[in-house]
């Protein structure tokens, strides 16, 4: 069953980690360098403040089986990418990319995107510079500030994974 809402705080005291709390659990996160920030900018390492949804649910099939979920799946292929040319016509959307160039590639060599979580961030309308790739995604293991997504262990993406639905508002903030 879907959650109706998931909350994101910051940790007292430090602004680049926080709290997740879906259907009464609460998982430790890292936010962005930057803090929570209410006027995202492109390359801030801020974390947006704000209520989005999420859309879509990207993972590594070549590492990991389908996870549980009611969100539109996608497995990540050696193309995919995500625009972050706030010149670019396809800012902030997902693109494919051939060999040799530039942009947030979704295949990785380390396990932060093996799931992500795509959310409603800066999409309708697309504004420039206003921030791109927030993700939810996978920590590092010593939870280090991410560009400006929110990122959690593996269990944790999972279970929250099962708890979503496209109705589920993220509350950031």
């Amino acid at each position: 069953m879907a959650c109706e809402k998931v909350l994101v705080r910051p940790a007292a005291g430090h602004p680049n980690r926080g709290w997740l709390t879906a259907g009464g659990r609460t998982v430790p996160v890292a936010l962005g360098r930057g803090g929570i920030k209410a006027d995202k900018r492109e390359g801030d390492g801020g974390t947006p403040r704000g209520i989005f949804h999420p859309r879509r649910v990207w993972w590594r099939a070549d590492r990991h089986p389908r996870p549980r979920t009611s969100l539109p799946l996608r497995a990540i292929r050696p193309e995919d990418a995500w625009c972050e040319d706030p010149l670019s016509r396809h800012y902030n959307q997902p693109v494919r990319l051939k060999r040799g160039h530039s942009g947030d590639r979704l295949k990785r060599d380390d396990h932060l995107y093996d799931f992500i979580i795509e959310i409603d961030h800066n999409t309708s309308p697309r504004i420039a510079g206003r921030g791109s790739a927030v993700f939810l995604h996978l920590a590092r293991p010593d939870f280090s500030p991410t560009a400006g997504c929110i990122s959690m262990t593996k269990s944790a993406m999972l279970r929250l994974l099962e708890r979503l639905g496209p109705q589920t508002q993220i509350v950031i903030g």
